[in-house]
């Protein structure tokens, strides 16, 4: 099958996709990876077939990025700032890589693809879609954390009913967001439809839920034909998952460090995490790893002890098995290699699904959450030093990983599309 894999989003959101694409071409299919073009230098290599769909991201622009990650707006400003004003490039670009030169047999669309169900919708072509964390289905009988109301999660358990009220108060709340959704809809003959932003995301052929049941179960008010496929991993830099020669000799050189890290998105808002972090290893007397990205703004400007190493990137696959602690920003997919490694964790979270996949872990009894306004030296240092003592944490995050050791997303995933394509075929009167 000609495959269609699409999205807009971080290298968080962009990754599963990677993995599933390398396992369909090894089942003898052909992927497309429609994505932001700033990814083409990433995939290219990889022998995957590249169209590029706008917006593009620039990494580079922190403004964007301090935007996408301000815990009140955020999510809110990253709708209606950045993707819906590009939405009908969006759907022009992804209508071409859908068509154009042959026609796809199957899409795969991220929930940040809102044009991506219109395509589906206007030629015909069947789809699935896919969710990386339980946020994206706002169960009220599993109720998330809203980044603007983090409060009303803490009243889920006393409050009878509270679970309605959060995933009410999430739809009142972004009533207006998808308004440009609908006008295209309305510009391309497409009746109003379901809301974009709660349903109609959902594919009502396949929903891909790629994250572990460690995270969440199915809830009665999940999509139909949901499945829970698990984690699909992937950081190899154009296939190279070994660490950088300076980070390497120094993990080797000594015990495990503690790392300090916030993902591909939110190190580009960093503030002074690092600068923090730096001097909470320092009080600990603790060996550390910072990993900074690419923003000098990130370095430390005090002189670092040998005992703290920085480097600007490291697959975290390759890392974190290889680390006693891990403190990052909650993203789900930072998230799931420190469960695969068996490593407790701090987390401070920004916006988004991130306070939501803290507390679930912080539920399985492998993290402590330390919000932005808190990371300070002194709070930072008590908490790694009551983590690293308490060896509860480490047995608890060992218990994850022999758990996700009998998971395989990528395999359960593609052999979900497989069967989606085979059904299509067959009630198309087409040989399978």
């Amino acid at each position: 099958m000609r495959i269609v894999l699409s999205n807009i989003g971080t290298f968080g959101d962009i990754n599963p996709l990677i993995a599933i694409a390398l396992e369909l071409k090894r089942r003898g299919h052909v992927p497309v990876m429609a994505l932001p073009n700033v990814y083409r230098g990433k995939i290219e290599p990889l022998g995957l077939e590249f169209r590029a769909i706008r917006p593009d991201i620039d990494p580079t622009n922190s403004i964007l990025v301090e935007m996408v990650y301000d815990i009140k707006k955020g999510t809110e400003h990253g709708l209606r700032n950045f993707l819906f004003p590009a939405l009908r490039q969006t759907y022009d670009d992804l209508l071409d890589a859908a068509t154009r030169p042959e026609r796809a047999d199957l899409l795969l669309l991220g929930e940040l693809n809102y044009a991506g169900p219109l395509v589906a919708e206007a030629t015909g072509i069947k789809w699935a879609s896919y969710v990386l964390a339980p946020l994206s289905f706002f169960s009220a009988f599993d109720p998330p954390v809203l980044p603007m109301y983090p409060r009303l999660a803490r009243a889920d358990k006393k409050v009878p009913g509270m679970g309605r009220v959060i995933k009410r108060l999430a739809r009142f709340v972004s009533r207006k967001w998808p308004e440009p959704i609908f006008a295209l809809r309305s510009e391309l003959g497409l009746p109003r439809g379901a809301n974009p932003l709660f349903d109609a995301k959902h594919s009502p052929n396949l929903v891909l839920a790629l994250f572990s049941r460690l995270l969440g179960e199915e809830q009665k008010d999940w999509p139909g034909n949901n499945l829970i496929a698990g984690f699909c991993f992937y950081d190899a830099d154009a296939g190279n998952a070994a660490l950088p020669a300076h980070l390497e000799a120094f993990v080797s050189a000594g015990p495990p460090p503690v790392v300090f890290t916030l993902g591909s998105a939110a190190v580009l808002a960093a503030g002074d995490f690092y600068e923090v972090s730096a001097k909470a290893a320092m009080e600990l007397g603790i060996r550390a790893v910072l990993l900074i990205g690419t923003d000098p703004r990130n370095r430390p400007q005090q002189e670092l002890p040998d005992s703290i190493c920085v480097a600007e990137y490291a697959p975290y696959s390759a890392l974190f098995s290889r680390a006693s602690l891990v403190v990052h920003q909650g993203g789900v997919g930072t998230t799931a290699q420190c469960l695969r490694a068996g490593r407790p964790m701090i987390i401070m979270p920004y916006s988004h699904d991130q306070p939501d996949n803290a507390r679930r872990m912080q539920r399985l009894k492998v993290a402590r959450v330390i919000q932005r306004n808190n990371y300070d030296p002194h709070t930072v240092a008590n908490a790694v030093k009551a983590m690293l003592a308490d060896p509860r944490y480490a047995e608890n995050a060992e218990i994850a990983a022999e758990h996700l050791r009998h998971e395989d997303g990528v395999q359960t995933a593609c052999n979900a599309l497989e069967e989606l394509y085979l059904r299509t075929r067959r009630r198309q009167g087409a040989p399978a």
